[in-house]
């Protein structure tokens, strides 16, 4: 058998440090690769389907059920799509409440991903717990941030995972300004530790990968993007959201649970850290926008691997917004306004820590759910990631299986999938003949 015809299989049955249930698999042929796929295998959960006949006011709580590590993204999302059907703004204060919830999530979610999940990749180690031997300072470091974020959510959500303090509206319960006020100190302190931690990280080596990305991300006209914005990108796109649909689409492949979504007549694109940093970076704090410059990361940042210093500088930025809104706080004279529903279809859409999560939802006047549609970040990045790994290994076919699966796995780390998030539908196809 000639090399040309040489076939060689990457296999990778369980994904490791990753949340959810997936697989890699790639086929390489002579001097290309002939076949990439990231199987995800978990089984389909149906969000959007048992959503429907369910009453407006449950979809906060129902859709933060879907994750465990970003509820707070689906609880956001949820609660704006439904405020819009309804015509519904909400006051400044509870705008603001809800901005610094979401920033207890930015906090806990980026520091378990940098320090636990992906760190280790970068120095040699198989998992946070042999990293520890050796980096114990580095692991303790996470663990502390990831508390504090969990905290902070807490303290407005009512419990750490799957809050249940938000509704339609706003908040069933608004904390006093004493109560935000304890827990600033911890917070400067930690803002603090998170910009050594990412001077520190600056100083890993990183492969020499870069790929020419559509960058999709909100824009909102004063600050760095969490819950509201237009959608933009690098390469003309600047919508509404409720134009979503419009000009991207969902595709259902049969290697996966989870749909791909692309951009229509143009394909795969990426969202997430790197995508929010390249097209926000004038939106950041002076203080992350110095800390970018100092550690060499400004826009264009198109290394994929890099993506580990973006989340710290998002880390670093979700701790000074914080401290800035608890500042400003004062306490609002109600903890939500009243939303009375009517028919309509309203479009929500914020930054999980992984990316744009969009939700639409049809009601009718009685505030039924006749149709639901959730479009989660890993979805929409699984053909990016599918797409780098082509190029990624196609540029060093003379490693080992050995090396390459490792650096693979490492490569689809890169992206924090979030597989349990993206298996919320698919699409069954019934031929008859």
């Amino acid at each position: 058998m000639s090399k040309s015809d040489r076939l060689r299989t990457i296999k990778v049955e369980y994904l490791a440090r990753v949340e959810g249930e997936g697989g890699l698999f790639i086929r390489i042929k002579g001097a290309s690769v002939a076949e990439v796929k990231l199987h995800i295998f978990e089984p389909p959960r149906f969000f959007e389907a048992f959503m429907r006949g369910r009453r407006f006011d449950e979809a906060p709580d129902i859709t933060a059920r879907i994750c465990g590590i970003c509820p707070v993204a689906y609880q956001m999302s949820a609660a704006h799509a439904m405020e819009a059907a309804c015509g519904v703004a909400l006051p400044a204060q509870l705008r603001a409440l809800r901005r610094l919830m979401y920033c207890g999530e930015w906090i806990e979610s980026h520091a378990l991903h940098v320090f636990l999940l992906h760190a280790p990749d970068f120095l040699g180690y198989q998992d946070a717990i042999q990293m520890a031997g050796r980096h114990r300072d580095l692991v303790q470091c996470g663990l502390r941030l990831k508390k504090l974020g969990n905290r902070l959510v807490a303290l407005l959500g009512g419990r750490e995972i799957h809050p249940v303090n938000v509704r339609v509206g706003g908040f069933y319960r608004v904390p006093a300004k004493a109560e935000l006020q304890q827990i600033a100190g911890e917070l400067e302190r930690a803002q603090h530790e998170a910009v050594m931690a990412t001077r520190a990280l600056a100083k890993l080596k990183f492969p020499d990968f870069e790929q020419d990305y559509e960058f999709v991300a909100l824009r909102h006209p004063d600050e760095y993007p969490l819950t509201e914005g237009r959608l933009v990108s690098n390469k003309g796109l600047d919508i509404p959201i409720e134009a979503f649909f419009d000009h991207f689409a969902e595709e259902q492949v049969p290697y996966s649970t989870a749909l791909h979504c692309v951009r229509k007549g143009r394909g795969n694109y990426l969202v997430g850290p790197l995508a929010r940093f390249n097209l926000n970076f004038d939106r950041l704090s002076r203080g992350a926008q110095k800390l970018a410059q100092d550690i060499g990361l400004v826009p264009p940042v198109r290394n994929p691997f890099k993506s580990i210093l973006a989340r710290m500088i998002e880390l670093v930025y979700a701790f000074e917004e914080a401290l800035k809104l608890i500042s400003e706080y004062e306490p609002p004279a109600a903890p939500c306004v009243p939303v009375s529903p009517r028919a309509g279809l309203g479009h929500g859409c914020t930054e999980a820590p992984r990316g744009i999560l969009y939700h639409r939802y049809r009601i009718d006047e009685h505030g039924i759910i006749e149709d639901a549609k959730i479009v989660p970040p890993t979805a929409q990045n699984q053909r990016t990631i599918e797409n780098d790994l082509r190029a990624f290994v196609a540029a060093r076919l003379r490693l080992t299986d050995e090396k390459l699966t490792w650096l693979c796995e490492q490569a689809v780390r890169n992206y924090d999938p979030c597989i349990s998030c993206s298996t919320h539908a698919l699409r069954v196809r019934i031929t008859r003949e």
